[in-house]
């Protein structure tokens, strides 16, 4: 876009950039219609040079300076129904966007397009709030995984069907899932539950379709929830997983079914094959990778309850997923698919989480 001479009054902006009046009412990011279906959405920064990082969609985005100000902005053509995380850059720093209530973390926010739907239950956090941690803290030093890590375990509701939550540490630190599950069951969204924050210490090599992972959470992982005295019934797991979790999770629900029935991935990684990773172009195998491969076998899964979820504008995975979510059906699986509002980005996975173990739940 060509350098503005004037202000920014058509996102609701009045005064001149970079004035002290200017930066007592900006806020931000702000869109308005781009004219061809999408919006134009303005960010703003205040400081020294910067650029804008995003988590998935976007390459980075340089600011222009106005003027001789303080005031950097950057005008960004996004395509409808979008959320996306990003981050201000700034020497080989991140900073989370001060104009913006909603964060992720400490260097983190969160964007939306006004067409994108809402996602109740999930509150906005800026940038030095601290989050609330599970009071349940086990150290998990697992014989089959190696080293040693630290597992959160929180009852909703007085606690009931475990929900294990893979990228814990993520849903801890930079999403507020605690509070969004207490705020869902609050509302009669989520029936009671007991989340198992379980972080990844190797995802590559634990999110494979290996068995390891699954055998040490059945074999140590629950045995050691079951012991932590908090409410759950491990009877009816739920796994929850986004991405190379997302594999995993389904990976898990076909090889070990007498121990998972029930699963809400999102945005799976099924082009997964051994190698994949490796090569120049890791989506670009065979569409549904070695899971599409394992249902082409067409085992029982009449007693699996799965939940898809991929985001809307991630077009490589798109053939991969459907591939999967069909095959899984085909093979009786009891099966829901839907589409966010995004792409392969953990704001655009939240709602899903909730809605989608809730109705795995039954």
């Amino acid at each position: 876009m060509a350098q503005r001479t004037l202000g920014f009054g058509e996102f609701g902006l009045s005064g001149e950039p970079g004035s002290e009046a200017f930066w007592a009412k900006a806020r931000g990011p702000l869109s308005v219609p781009s004219g061809d279906g999408g919006w134009v959405t303005l960010f703003l920064w205040r400081g020294s040079e910067a650029s804008i990082g995003f988590e998935s969609w976007s390459d980075r985005v340089a600011l222009r300076r106005w003027g001789d100000t303080d005031c950097w902005y950057a005008e960004v053509r996004m395509p409808e129904r979008l959320r996306v995380t990003y981050q201000f850059l700034v020497e080989g720093t991140a900073y989370a966007d001060p104009f913006n209530p909603a964060g992720a973390g400490g260097d983190r926010s969160i964007a939306a397009t006004p067409d994108a739907p809402p996602q109740p239950h999930w509150p906005d956090l800026g940038a030095d709030d601290v989050l609330p941690l599970p009071r349940t803290r086990l150290r998990w030093a697992g014989a089959r995984l190696g080293g040693r890590r630290t597992v959160r375990v929180h009852p909703v509701g007085g606690g009931g069907p475990l929900v294990l939550l893979l990228d814990g540490d993520d849903w801890l630190h930079l999403q507020p899932a605690m509070t969004a599950f207490e705020s869902a069951f609050a509302s009669g969204d989520m029936p009671p539950v007991t989340l198992v924050f379980l972080p990844a210490k190797d995802r590559r090599t634990e999110y494979a379709c290996r068995p390891e992972l699954w055998q040490a959470v059945r074999d140590e992982l629950l045995p050691l929830v079951a012991e932590s005295g908090v409410p759950g019934d491990p009877e009816r797991l739920v796994v929850a997983g986004q991405s190379l979790g997302g594999l995993s999770a389904l990976y898990a629900a076909l090889e070990f079914p007498e121990l998972v029935s029930r699963v809400a991935c999102q945005s799976g990684s099924f082009w997964w094959t051994p190698g994949a990773m490796e090569s120049a172009d890791p989506l670009g195998g065979p569409v549904g990778g070695s899971i599409a491969e394992r249902l082409h076998g067409l085992p029982d899964l009449s007693g699996l309850r799965v939940a898809f979820d991929v985001g809307e504008h991630e077009t490589p995975m798109l053939p991969h997923c459907s591939l999967v979510e069909s095959l899984a059906e085909r093979c009786g699986a009891t099966v829901r698919v839907s589409r966010s509002p995004s792409e392969h980005d953990r704001a655009g996975w939240r709602h899903a989480l909730l809605r989608d173990v809730a109705w795995a739940l039954g």
